[in-house]
């Protein structure tokens, strides 16, 4: 699953950038960009993946994702009719010292939130769709204030769940860019194998305790830690798409269920059982 770093430009004469319904339905766009996005969907169903989380949104969905956070295109797989719209904006899209102003605080505060992505439910969703479905029919100045409005809802709203992603700037982006991104290919093209911790070492040229070092200072995880979790990741969109328990568990790497099982409900807090029937 290679991430791609996506090029925006903002509209002509804005600061920012409007796209109604890319349809991209068909293609895997696994991407990320250094900018924040404020996404809303109406569709009956669709899988929603931002950075680790990954789960399933039914009639529509509103997430506002920070700089750098990898996610999937949340109209990847839907077959009925899909409406969005995206808002794409850089964190100074208004100035460097705009954030600064008392006024705007809760919207500072809501940027510095969105950095481990959020998403928003209940009469905020419906509130805030609504006025995102409008907004391309406004002029741009008008634009830029609703899109305060927008922000100033979203910054108040109790009805929001943090999806504790995590920004890929320290992984893409850097002097040790080149050194993550073989170990990343690497997983990305032997997951369904065994890997050892040595052969990843021998890929990053260090020993195997420079690499344990190394590689938990960088990910914040385990090499073991995070192969299981991009594990998990496989297996989860392997049991949305109507794969059972067992070949979930097998295509996605693991050699034995019962691991499976117990790392599927360390990662994710319930057992796959649960979580296929849940999402069927």
């Amino acid at each position: 699953m290679k991430v791609v770093l996506e090029k925006l430009v903002p509209d002509a004469g804005s600061s920012f950038k409007i796209l109604l319904t890319p349809n991209l339905n068909e293609l895997f766009y696994w991407h990320f960009h250094p900018e924040f996005e404020i996404v809303f969907v109406e569709a009956p169903n669709g899988i929603r993946h931002v950075g680790d989380h990954i789960s399933r949104y039914e009639g529509s969905d509103l997430v506002f994702i920070g700089p750098n956070i990898p996610h999937l295109n949340f109209d990847y797989g839907v077959k009925a009719e899909c409406e969005q719209v995206v808002v794409q904006m850089k964190e100074d899209f208004l100035g460097k010292d705009f954030f600064q102003v008392p006024e705007i605080s809760q919207i500072r505060n809501l940027f510095e939130r969105a950095k481990r992505g959020l998403s928003f439910y209940g009469e905020t969703k419906l509130q805030a769709g609504a006025r995102l479905k409008r907004i391309s029919s406004l002029n741009q100045f008008d634009q830029l204030l609703e899109l305060l409005r927008i922000l100033e809802l979203l910054a108040h709203s109790s009805e929001v769940t943090a999806l504790d992603s995590r920004p890929v700037s320290n992984h893409f982006i850097g002097r040790e860019q080149e050194r993550m991104k073989i170990l990343y290919r690497y997983i990305e093209e032997h997951y369904q194998e065994k890997i050892e911790v040595d052969e990843a070492a021998g890929l990053a040229n260090l020993t195997k305790a420079a690499f344990c070092r190394y590689f938990k200072k960088t990910t914040r995880h385990t090499f073991t830690e995070f192969l299981n979790q991009y594990r998990i990741n496989q297996a989860k969109k392997m049991l949305l798409h109507d794969k059972n328990v067992t070949e979930a568990c097998f295509e996605s790497g693991f050699e034995n269920l019962s691991y499976f099982n117990k790392t599927f409900k360390k990662v994710t807090g319930e057992n796959p059982s649960q979580f296929r029937k849940r999402h069927h």
